[in-house]
């Protein structure tokens, strides 16, 4: 189950099966995908938020994949295999335009981890750890775990984890930059919320757009970023936030973003 709602251009997605330690199951990621798919089709959206709920005495952002689902499955020649692979790994191979956090209160483990490091900012609680156990199972963390970790902490702590299959602390997540902000229990969704009411007050156009870039030049050199760069602000230049943004300064008054 996922509950999804929409204040202040902020988008809410909260992953409920407790019973099954937050789980994503086959309809979870459906809903996760359908819930991407909506925010980027809506300009009044300018930021995701991904939670797992925290009721129950062990909270957990999510134990990855329901590998009880994965086990349960009985698959027939290579073309059915393929037309049914587990939806969570299409949705962490989709794109995406808006920019999402996850708020992490608890283990984000295999599947779970993967999503997190989906997402570009991520808050976590002092309780939260985040773990690619996959070799534990002969198992490689194929939806992004092992080169997305590495392309966001130092390679050796990556190695680390990918080749122990231990999970990481929260506190050694932030150490090396995987964690933007360390909490307190119970802090992480509120305060994942005050950072993305930080990113929702600013162009939607903007954010997005500055989101893309960043990605798409990271790794270029200067005079190809540049010149990348100032396309992305000529396209914002013609745009009507653009305008809204400086009548908005000059009349000191809050920006009215349409998204366009």
């Amino acid at each position: 189950m996922l509950h999804y709602e929409v204040n202040d251009g902020v988008a809410v997605m909260t992953i409920d099966r407790p019973e099954a330690r937050n789980a994503i199951d086959t309809p979870t990621s459906e809903a996760l995908i359908a819930a991407k798919e909506r925010i980027d089709a809506d300009p009044t959206i300018v930021v995701g938020v991904v939670a797992g709920t925290v009721d129950g005495p062990k909270p957990m952002f999510s134990a990855g994949a329901d590998l009880k689902e994965l086990r349960d499955r009985r698959f027939g020649d290579t073309d059915d295999r393929d037309q049914r692979s587990h939806r969570l790994a299409d949705l962490l191979q989709s794109e995406r335009t808006t920019p999402w956090i996850a708020a992490v209160d608890g283990p984000a483990l295999a599947g779970g981890c993967e999503l997190v490091l989906w997402c570009d900012l991520v808050v976590a609680s002092t309780r939260a750890s985040f773990g690619i156990p996959e070799v534990k199972r002969c198992l490689v963390a194929g939806a992004g775990g092992v080169f997305r970790l590495a392309r966001k902490i130092p390679v050796n702590a990556a190695m680390e984890c990918a080749l122990t299959g231990d999970p990481m602390t929260a506190a050694r997540a932030h150490e090396v930059g995987l964690v933007n902000e360390l909490v307190e229990p119970g802090e992480a969704l509120p305060r994942a919320l005050d950072l993305a009411a930080r990113i929702a007050v600013n162009a939607p156009l903007a954010v997005a757009t500055s989101r893309r870039v960043l990605l798409e030049t990271f790794a270029m050199p200067d005079t190809e970023a540049f010149e990348h760069s100032m396309t992305s602000v000529r396209f914002l230049m013609g745009s009507d936030d653009y305008r809204e943004g400086l009548d908005a300064f000059v009349e000191k008054r809050p920006p009215r973003w349409k998204g366009r």
